[in-house]
């Protein structure tokens, strides 16, 4: 990418567009374009291919999508599947509209097969049945590495697909009902702390096992990739470790501070057994991340204060 090169980042308030706008101030990138979800619906397909017309942007970090927990996941259904596919068509096609140079469309690690084997490598997609709970989700996330490969094979367009695996770190999402597993335990520990709560009651039994990415470990390696990597298909953006649901939970407990208990409601669901990316191929490109998770915990709880204080301020 060049310097002056203009640049459109959709979802640059978020986690993870936020990030990458970060590294890129960092590496010397001055001209960016963005918008937020109020001045541009980028499920509304005349507004973003009147964006595109106007803006021209040379190249597109695609990181904007509706996301959520198991909850949330479960519960909208319906606009999972609509609000990503529609943002999705949009923003891709327009890309080809108007000559974008490269795309990164960001995936996630739920396109994969519940019950696929461990670690989970690029070429499972699509070889077994999805966990239900977030189908929708991940099918919409299909759709959107597949439309970015079509699009090369029939227009010559430099789209690539990456597939982070769960990630955290500064500007998260705490919502109560609506936040992944991470900041959400971040929240519940920091508030039973504060209200001297004597117990902690998590999901499910604790025993799947899940894997962490810090965010801005994501966006540098996003960064690598736009520089470095022009392929079909997918590529897994990950640590290649993973711990237990039970360890994560005493991980933020020590983290936080928090001194009660911590109780299992074996009533609800685990989810997806085990979720842990094979990052071989990405290390074949020359890239691995640097923040592990006790340290990037952290930096991410010391952001939450931060949020908090200004909420309350």
């Amino acid at each position: 990418m060049e310097k002056d090169a203009k640049i459109y980042i959709a979802g640059h308030r978020g986690m993870v567009g936020s990030a990458i706008h970060r590294k890129l101030v960092k590496e010397g990138f001055t001209n960016f374009v963005t918008r937020g979800s109020k001045e541009l619906d980028l499920r509304d397909q005349v507004a973003v291919t009147e964006f595109f017309a106007e803006e021209k942007p040379d190249y597109v970090f695609l990181c904007a999508a509706k996301v959520g927990g198991i909850v949330a996941n479960n519960t909208y259904r319906a606009e999972f599947l609509y609000d990503n596919l529609q943002i999705q068509n949009n923003v891709i096609h327009n890309s080809y509209l108007n000559n974008v140079k490269k795309l990164l469309f960001m995936g996630s690690s739920c396109i994969y097969p519940k019950m696929a084997p461990q670690p989970l490598k690029e070429e499972y997609l699509l070889t077994g049945l999805l966990e239900d709970t977030n189908e929708p989700y991940a099918i919409a996330k299909i759709a959107g590495i597949k439309m970015c490969d079509a699009y090369r094979a029939q227009y010559g367009c430099n789209y690539i697909s990456v597939m982070p695996t769960n990630l955290y770190g500064y500007n998260d999402n705490y919502h109560p009902q609506n936040s992944h597993v991470l900041p959400a335990l971040i929240r519940r520990f920091h508030e039973a702390k504060a209200n001297g709560v004597p117990n902690v009651t998590i999901w499910g039994t604790g025993s799947p096992k899940r894997e962490f990415l810090f965010a801005d470990d994501l966006a540098e390696a996003c960064y690598y990739l736009m520089q470095n990597y022009s392929e079909p298909n997918l590529i897994n953006i990950g640590t290649g470790h993973d711990l237990s649901i039970k360890d994560l939970a005493m991980l933020v407990k020590k983290t936080v501070g928090y001194e009660g208990d911590i109780d299992f409601d074996t009533t609800k669901p685990d989810g997806t057994p085990r979720k842990l990316m094979d990052v071989s191929k990405l290390h074949s490109w020359g890239w691995k991340h640097k923040v592990d998770l006790e340290e990037g915990l952290a930096l991410a709880y010391q952001d939450f204060l931060k949020l908090t204080e200004q909420t309350v301020n």
